[in-house]
């Protein structure tokens, strides 16, 4: 008994290393430079510390509240937590993270949603992608780089 309990205790420990990221996460040093690359911040700009991908670690990302981003990012995220409708047939879609700058997480984790850019003839560069775990990450220049979205600020 004591054995079988031994071993459910280091199994346990393994899988709660590995949820908090510190085993098999995304390394830190690579998701950092690219996650602010050549986007200006607000001066508002935190390290990430709430919003955590189950699948891998956002704490390298800056968190930006909602209401310092354009005022179509607030209309988006309305619609989002409505569940629509949405303005372009692709919002809602699943967001495959080919670029790899959000953390690597299971097919069909991520799904995007346009943020309207006024006077632009089309979807134009700005989107909100969000996560399973409750993350929304926006994007204004078209999946460059990203920050973490405090959707409640």
């Amino acid at each position: 008994m004591t054995k079988v309990t031994s071993r459910a205790i280091r199994i346990l420990l393994a899988l709660a290393l590995a949820v908090l990221g510190t085993v098999g996460a995304v390394s830190a040093a690579t998701a950092a430079p690219s996650a602010t690359a050549g986007a200006a911040l607000p001066a508002s700009a935190t390290p990430a510390a709430a919003a955590q991908a189950s699948c891998g670690d956002t704490s390298s990302f800056h968190v930006v509240p909602l209401s310092s981003l354009p005022p179509e990012a607030t209309d988006t995220v309305r619609l989002i937590r409505r569940g629509g409708p949405y303005p372009y047939p692709q919002d809602g879609t699943v967001f495959s993270n080919r670029e790899g700058i959000l953390p690597s997480c299971p097919s069909g984790y991520y799904h995007e949603y346009t943020v309207k850019t006024p006077g632009s003839p089309d979807r134009g560069a700005r989107r909100i992608v969000t996560g399973d775990g409750g993350e929304y990450f926006y994007t204004g220049d078209h999946y460059a780089s990203f920050v973490v979205v405090d959707i409640n600020a």
